[in-house]
């Protein structure tokens, strides 16, 4: 679901704008069998160099780690100031947070990230980007 709403804003966008954004790839999905009603879900999330995620909102139950794997990511969730990133580093964003920058924080080099989701079963989409951020 998450990867149907990320291919969407995608395909909407012209090529140049689509080599400016994420690709993103789950990697892992199951129902957490000791929390009933809840799920984990793992995707990597790859930023070619200078590219960028649209400004979104996670389902409102998420509560998201994320683990920089490579490269330097740029992150602002919500009025917090926005921070780099590094491998090895990570930081987690609370139900109902509001995700204003995710970027790599290169022009030069690629850099990535897991991004691992404990979320209630019934949601669908993991990832809503911005009505106002759609590409055009």
């Amino acid at each position: 679901m998450f990867l149907a709403i990320v291919a969407a804003a995608i395909a909407g966008a012209s090529p140049a704008i689509a080599q400016d954004r994420e690709q993103v790839k789950l990697v892992f999905e199951h129902a957490l069998p000791n929390v009933e009603g809840k799920r984990m879900a793992a995707v990597q999330v790859s930023y070619p160099p200078g590219s960028k995620s649209l400004p979104h909102h996670h389902a409102e139950s998420a509560f998201i780690y994320a683990y920089v794997l490579s490269g330097a990511i740029r992150s602002q969730v919500g009025n917090a100031p926005a921070q780099v990133y590094h491998i090895g580093e990570g930081f987690y964003e609370t139900p109902g947070s509001h995700h204003r920058i995710s970027e790599n924080a290169s022009d030069t080099e690629p850099a990535s990230l897991l991004a691992v989701f404990v979320v209630d079963s019934k949601d669908g989409a993991l990832t809503i980007p911005d009505k106002d951020a759609a590409p055009k």
